[in-house]
């Protein structure tokens, strides 16, 4: 009997441990609810990915001719109009690129960061889908930008699928070493007082970066402005979407 209670307990167990890293897809929709009436720049569209039929994502397009295409993605928790991530997708939309903002997994409110490395199979997926949609668009040049959880969503992305597919990413707060060795030419930025983790990996990361004329560690004075923070308390350096911008400029030149 104390062993049958030994498997039952340990079972219960895993069965909410499992719980605790399934992806929280009421919350995504809850989150589509809130957002897709109150967009002002751009259109939502779905993405089809092998786990969910329908994906939100944000696409907006320039005035003129496109310099290039940019899949935005947000960190951890929130949504592809969120803060930071919106006044980015905006600003590029505005200067001239067209911008596709995509909905990545998330878990519950009260979930550890850590949690969220169990989602990165399904990120690629968005990932693949943000990319493949755009190409079936008509655009072959692709870059990337993306925030806290979400730059290192994209870093599993491009050590896996993703490889070879961008032509330049833009990594915000991304607080471990690159997973595989960067083509591409990167800007990381990272906050005056951002979180120790992302500071120090930073300093591994640069020994990495590509040696061309564009790759960079930024450097952000967070004290100069407010910072907002996303569920996991991830801080936004804000000179990010200035200099996103004309990173992107430079690359697209």
């Amino acid at each position: 009997m104390r062993k049958l209670l030994g498997v039952l307990l340990v079972a219960a167990a895993c069965h909410a441990y499992a719980a605790d890293l399934a992806p929280d897809y009421a919350r995504e929709s809850r989150w589509a609810a809130e957002v897709v009436p109150q967009i002002v720049v751009g259109d939502a569209i779905a993405l089809a990915t092998p786990h969910r039929d329908r994906v939100l994502a944000i696409h907006a397009t320039p005035s003129g001719t496109p310099k290039g295409a940019v899949i935005v993605v947000h960190g951890a928790g929130v949504h592809p109009d969120w803060a930071l991530i919106g006044d980015i997708r905006t600003m590029l939309a505005e200067r001239g690129f067209e911008t596709l903002s995509v909905q990545m997994p998330v878990l519950a409110a009260d979930a550890k960061a850590a949690a969220y490395e169990a989602l990165y199979a399904l990120a690629a997926e968005r990932l693949d889908a943000a990319d493949a949609w755009l190409r079936a668009h008509g655009k072959a040049r692709i870059a990337v930008v993306s925030h806290s959880m979400g730059s290192a969503m994209v870093d599993a992305w491009l050590a896996e699928s993703g490889r070879g597919k961008v032509v330049a990413w833009v990594a915000i707060g991304l607080a471990q070493p690159f997973m595989s060795r960067p083509r591409m030419p990167i800007l990381d930025v990272h906050g005056e007082r951002d979180f120790e983790a992302v500071i120090r990996s930073a300093q591994q990361r640069a020994t990495r970066l590509p040696r061309d004329e564009c790759s960079a560690i930024s450097f952000a004075d967070s004290s100069t402005s407010t910072i907002a923070e996303d569920s996991n308390g991830s801080r936004n350096p804000p000179a990010s979407p200035s200099a996103t911008q004309l990173f992107f400029q430079n690359v697209s030149r």
